[in-house]
């Protein structure tokens, strides 16, 4: 009894023995191929895949036999420069300050920068200047003369217009038939620096009514 199951425990352990070589001698002769690889995650497709498999089944439009006209846009209007630059043509004038000192009456109109050889002058009251354009101002109120001046002064700087007669009127219809205007034109054609010099029109190119006035030469 004792010797049978001896050999029976022996019979088993030795074929336990034998199972377990014959799995580790197939796991080693298994190729590396079938090992798992690592799971990866998988990437989802861009927004230009999606869309072109979304848009596979389109057909393209025919070619419009239609003309595209296109209209020129409208410069635009720099409004503000102009309202700035017509405000300079006021506020370049300015009245005098002093206006009681300013207004006199029988007092011929003459001024001259430092420099103005004497002969230019003499010449200038005499007439011997071409007078080139001319200003009315009569029928203007105070602020109208002044811009008008000053527009037709800048216009003759562009045209090359060096002497230029103003006609101011004598007063005769203003408040106290004083020369209001006339005494207005002197004061701001002092503050022009391209007027050299000007003085009282000859009797027939105006008299006492008319300021005969020298520009500087817009050429040089």
């Amino acid at each position: 009894m004792k010797r049978a199951s001896g050999s029976s425990l022996a019979a088993a352990s030795f074929e336990a023995l034998a199972r377990m070589r014959r799995k580790l001698h197939e796991q080693a002769a298994a190729p590396k191929a079938r090992q798992q690889a690592p799971h990866k995650p998988k990437v989802p497709a861009d927004g230009v895949m999606l869309f072109r498999r979304a848009v596979a089944d389109a057909v393209p439009l025919p070619p419009s036999d239609r003309a595209e006209i296109r209209h020129p846009r409208p410069k635009p209007i720099a409004h503000q420069r102009q309202a700035d630059e017509r405000q300079v043509l006021v506020d370049a004038l300015a009245d005098p300050w002093d206006w009681d000192a300013a207004v006199a009456t029988g007092e011929e109109l003459f001024f001259a920068r430092p420099g103005i050889p004497t002969a230019a002058m003499r010449k200038l009251r005499r007439g011997g200047w071409v007078i080139k354009a001319e200003l009315d101002l009569h029928g203007h109120s105070g602020d109208e003369a002044r811009v008008a001046l000053a527009a037709f002064l800048n216009r003759c700087m562009l045209e090359d217009r060096r002497c230029v007669r103003i006609i101011h009127g004598k007063g005769h219809g203003s408040k106290n038939r004083l020369p209001v205007l006339k005494n207005k034109v002197r004061h701001w054609l002092m503050q022009r620096e391209d007027v050299l010099a000007f003085c009282q029109a000859r009797t027939v190119d105006g008299g006492a009514g008319a300021v005969v006035v020298l520009l500087k030469s817009s050429t040089r």
